[in-house]
Order: C-alpha cells, then structure tokens, then sequence
C-alpha cells in the first residue's frame, strides 16, 4: 500500500475565561500548510482576552487504503482537518498543550474523540493541502465494489430432533 507523510503547522489559541473552575482554554486555530519555519510556542498575536501561538508541526499521513474515506471529507462542503491536543505543562512549568494527532481522515477523527481529557477540534483545511490530499486521491483510489454477503438460512432438518428429556428422579415418583 502507498503511503504519504506531510507535516502541517497548527496555531493555538488560548483564550481567557470567566468561569469558577477554569483561567483559560486551548483550542486549535488553525493548520498551515506546509509549516512556517518558525520556532515552536512563537507568539503571533495577542488581542483583549485571547494569544494565539504557533505551537508546532505534526505528521499528517495518507494512506491509499482509506483513499473512500479522503474522498467523504474532499466531497464535503468544507473539508477539514482534525486536530488533538492534550494539556500538558511548559518548560517553566506554564500550562501548555502538546500536539498529540493530525488527520484528514473522517472516521479517524471520530475515533480520536474518545480520548479523555484531550481537545479534538475539525479545522478547515488549507487549500494547497486539500488540492495535495486531490492528488493523492487522483493516483491511488481503487473503488471496491461493495459486497453484501447473504446469510445462510438454517437448515431446520440438519439441526436434528430431541426426544422428551424428563427431570432426573422423574421414575422414582409415583
């Protein structure tokens, strides 16, 4: 099976909030592709309640077996790309996130949304990575026939017939 690696740059945005229980939340921004050659936690901008950062880059993969599955999010009115970020701690000890999963895959950003405690959000994707994702797409799909298979009827003669089963001690009595 063919495979593609890219690597894509995700922008978080810490925004402050009001609540009891919590200062701020992290979200995902944004994906650049392909990723800026700037440090990783470089600070882009910082407007009333919100920062956001450039947080890093993350491995994309695309592989020719899920080519229907690229093919549900291209066909979609937006595609988009699915990133997972779990909190974690900074090098001063600051609260940060770290970047745990990028994909363009549907079915696999569904599946990623059972991690506990990790923030998973679907973000438009770029377009020069939507046309890269076409031509992937344009190479290696292969539509497969769909195949519905037919259950086999039970046979009721084969499963054979039991005679009556009395209780054990059923002859004692009487």
């Amino acid at each position: 099976m063919a495979e593609e690696w890219s690597r894509v740059g995700v922008v978080v945005v810490r925004r402050r909030l009001s609540g009891p229980w919590a200062a701020h939340e992290w979200l995902p921004g944004g994906v650049l592709f392909p990723p800026p050659d700037v440090p990783d936690w470089t600070r882009l901008q910082a407007e009333g309640d919100r920062e956001s950062f450039y947080a890093g880059a993350v491995a994309l993969a695309f592989h020719s077996g899920e080519t229907s599955h690229y093919r549900d999010n291209l066909q979609s009115q937006r595609p988009q790309v699915w990133v997972q970020l779990r909190p974690t701690l900074g090098p001063e000890g600051d609260e940060r996130v770290e970047l745990v999963a990028a994909t363009v895959d549907p079915y696999e950003g569904e599946a990623l949304a059972d991690s506990m405690g990790d923030v998973l959000v679907a973000i438009p994707m770029p377009p020069d990575l939507e046309a890269r994702l076409s031509e992937f797409f344009a190479a290696h799909h292969v539509e497969r026939e769909f195949y519905k298979r037919q259950r086999k009827r039970a046979d009721p003669d084969a499963l054979g017939r039991r005679g009556r089963v009395d209780s054990p001690g059923a002859e004692d009595e009487g």
